[in-house]
């Protein structure tokens, strides 16, 4: 009985499971960089909305996961 057991057959293999796993990291980190930088008086405008990490690190970073993400899922078998 044992014989006849099969292993579950999974998608995709091992490496691509860790290169998603990184990517979904990346993406997760690109928007903690776009978070904060409020003000906590309505009425006071805080010119740190637009400052070089907001405005181009972070949708890059976001955009770099999303395409470690795409990646790992066509990475081929061996």
């Amino acid at each position: 009985m044992k014989n006849n057991e099969q292993k579950p057959d999974f998608l995709f293999e091992k490496v691509n499971y860790k290169i998603l796993l990184i990517g979904i990291a990346v993406i997760a980190l690109g928007f903690i960089l776009m978070s904060g930088g409020g003000s906590d008086d309505p009425k006071v405008w805080n010119d740190e909305v637009f400052n070089f990490r907001r405005i181009r690190l972070a949708p890059t970073v976001v955009l770099i996961g999303f395409g470690i993400t795409i990646y790992s899922i066509f990475k081929k078998s061996k």
